[in-house]
């Protein structure tokens, strides 16, 4: 328990720092800067505490998961946030916590109960109202495919989480290898988009925020969490505790406006996550 609130608290402070970094950086880039970053410092943990595993297992788990994670994933999520508003992309990427809950059923074999299911209805319903920006009067200007981005991300992001729950590997070296397969991809997705991210103050701020905050401390955390608990959804619901001070964030350093609809609608998702907790 420990582990997953200190990660969630780290991740309190992710929507402000992608929304930072894409203001001067496409989304590739800040990923490419944020991956070598964090890869940088899972191969410093992997040395020093002596857990490189170099067996073929343990590199076609790396390639395996760093397809997913961080390259997949966050080309996805940054894409997103980088056409929606942050009060919108976060809410929605919050829902990966419900996704989790019903992608363990099949996968690991875990119970869907009746209050998970109320907790999957309810957190829609805050989807909506957030999406609709409290009017149900007309279509909501947004950008759709952000939308589907976001939503999709969660699919990702806990078949990614599920997975790695299986792996017998220890966490840093995962990482390690997950991380170092990615950074060349994400190199090659630059020299063949926007080109390799320029090399600034700014730029390498951003970049080491997304990588050792977000990629780093939290993964670790996070990671070691899910090892220690028998249920997959439960440690997820946890998420709740952060999205709040995120918005909070969000309005005082992005400065956005927040809308009322944008507290309503995240309130309603995280009473749906609250309810799917008890099951």
């Amino acid at each position: 328990m420990p582990f997953a609130l200190l990660a969630v608290a780290a991740w309190s402070t992710v929507a402000t720092g992608f929304e930072l970094g894409l203001r001067v950086l496409e989304p590739v880039q800040l990923l490419f800067l944020g991956a070598a970053a964090s890869a940088g410092l899972f191969a410093a943990l992997a040395t020093v505490g002596r857990q490189w595993r170099p067996q073929r297992a343990a590199w076609k788990s790396g390639l395996a998961l760093g397809l997913l994670n961080p390259f997949l994933y966050y080309l996805v999520l940054l894409e997103a946030y980088d056409r929606l508003p942050a009060q919108i992309a976060q809410p929605l990427n919050y829902t990966w916590a419900i996704t989790l809950a019903l992608l363990a059923v099949p996968i690991l074999g875990q119970p869907l109960t009746r209050p998970v299911l109320l907790g999957l209805l309810t957190s829609y319903a805050g989807v909506v109202v957030l999406l609709s920006g409290g009017r149900f009067d007309s279509a909501p200007d947004l950008d759709w495919v952000g939308v589907a981005l976001a939503l999709g991300s969660t699919v990702i992001w806990a078949v990614y989480w599920l997975a790695n729950a299986r792996s017998t590997l220890p966490s840093v070296t995962l990482m390690a290898w997950s991380f170092l397969t990615a950074v060349p991809l994400l190199a090659l997705a630059c020299w063949l988009g926007p080109g390799l991210p320029p090399l600034r103050s700014d730029t390498a701020l951003y970049g080491a925020w997304v990588g050792l905050v977000e990629m780093g401390f939290a993964y670790l955390c996070w990671q070691r969490a899910m090892r220690l608990t028998d249920n997959a959804g439960r440690i997820g619901q946890l998420i709740f505790l952060s999205p709040f001070l995120s918005l909070v964030l969000i309005g005082s350093v992005l400065g956005e406006t927040i809308r009322s609809s944008s507290v309503v609608g995240l309130a309603i998702i995280v009473l749906g996550l609250w309810l799917s907790q008890r099951g």
